[in-house]
């Protein structure tokens, strides 16, 4: 007997033989059972028949997240907001009057940014945004308490671990140097930035650099005029296309000190500062209100003149740059035109005539001073008598009666 003999013998009697390979599956296409459908395996069966003839495809179930989304219990799901009211017929009626009281406020108040959507460098689309965001800044809160400040830019008051911008008052408390040692400073700055042709912003950021230094940081009388002239160095770098160099600051100060000096003060400073020199200044803040009371140049002069003066009083150094700017503009527009402070005003710059009465009278204060002689820093004084700046130190309003009645209480305790 054969062996193929013997094998269908055994197979016919049920006996299994020699082990035989398993049946051969489907043939499958090179990656064609690679998918996320379940049916795709009975997709790859042989055809058979007709070859021209397509198989059958299965029904495949797709699952829409659509319907999907019904089977989540509805405890998941946001509480639909019911439109029956819990309030009162007496709390409705005070927030309609209230709404009323809104609006009839904000009627009074004028656009001042409405005409200028053609002129792109002013920024008109979100220039409120901007200072609202300048005024969160310059008490130096945190950036994300000036997003979520208001777009009115309410004044805020950090917790002091925030504080980075702002200058506390009477910091010298304790000190070596004196408030007219740092006048005395401030005096000579004036002169030398005049001297140097630098930019107003130049001279604002430099006492500002020199006060936020100070408040952290002691230092010797003979060490003063060094953190001086160190702060304006910063401050050019900052601010001016084309900084004076190091050895202009030196030869400015007789070489009392040198350039190693200056560049190792420069270290110390930034470092104190923790490199944070972007605090606003009164400038920025008057521009805005020069523009919101469509000031003219001699009450922007005015004011300008009203504001550096501020500069060598240690007493007005805690206030905030828009403070300064706003009772600097107030003054000013009372002095020349007879003005009081207006709702736009009030509106555009936060602050109201009762806020900025004590701010006006320390500017009345500095004033009266420097006309009657009773302080011996001029320098201010004599810029501002030149005709380029129209020579408003000479106007005989600042030696008026309101100016004298302004600064009485403050003069009565010198």
């Amino acid at each position: 007997m054969s062996s193929v003999e013997a094998r269908v013998v055994l197979r016919a009697a049920g006996i299994p033989g020699k082990k035989s390979a398993a049946p051969a599956g489907p043939r499958r296409a090179a990656l064609g059972e690679i998918t996320n459908f379940t049916g795709a395996a009975g997709n790859n069966t042989k055809r058979t028949g007709n070859p021209s003839a397509k198989p059958a495809r299965k029904a495949v179930r797709v699952e829409d997240p659509l319907v999907r989304a019904e089977e989540v219990p509805p405890a998941d799901l946001l509480p639909l907001v019911s439109d029956e009211s819990d309030m009162s017929v007496e709390e409705e009626e005070k927030v309609e009057e209230l709404c009323h009281a809104f609006s009839d406020a904000l009627l009074h108040v004028e656009d001042v940014d409405e005409q200028d959507s053609d002129l792109p460098q002013l920024c008109s689309e979100y220039v409120k945004d901007i200072y609202s965001y300048l005024h969160v800044l310059e008490v130096g809160a945190s950036l994300r308490a000036a997003i979520a400040a208001p777009r009115r830019g309410r004044c805020l008051t950090p917790p002091p671990s925030q504080v980075q911008q702002a200058v506390r008052a009477d910091y010298m408390q304790g000190y070596k140097i004196t408030e007219r040692m740092r006048a005395l400073l401030v005096d000579w700055l004036v002169q030398v930035h005049s001297r140097f042709q630098l930019l107003q912003e130049t001279l604002y950021l430099t006492v500002a650099v020199i006060d936020r230094f100070l408040q952290v940081q002691q230092v010797s009388r003979g060490k003063l005029q060094l953190v001086g002239v160190t702060a304006m160095l910063v401050a050019c770098k900052y601010e001016e296309m084309y900084a004076p160099e190091v050895g202009d600051f030196t030869y400015i100060t007789d070489n009392a000190f040198t350039k190693a000096q200056v560049l190792e003060m420069e270290q110390l400073v930034l470092r104190t500062l923790n490199f944070k020199l972007g605090r606003p200044l009164p400038l920025h803040f008057l521009r805005r209100a020069s523009k919101v009371a469509n000031s003219d140049a001699q009450r922007h002069t005015l004011a300008k003149y009203l504001m550096e003066l501020t500069l060598l009083d240690y007493d007005m150094v805690h206030y905030r740059p828009s403070e300064v700017a706003a009772a600097a503009l107030c003054l000013s527009q009372l002095l020349l035109d007879g003005l009081p402070w207006s709702v736009t005003q009030t509106f555009y710059s936060t602050y109201d005539d009762a806020h900025l009465k004590p701010i006006v009278q320390h500017v009345a204060k500095n004033l009266v001073m420097v006309n009657d002689g009773r302080s011996k820093f001029q320098a201010v004084k004599r810029k501002y008598s030149s005709s380029q700046l129209m020579k408003v130190s000479l106007l005989p309003q600042l030696s008026s009666s309101t100016v004298t009645a302004l600064a009485s209480a403050l003069l009565a305790d010198l």
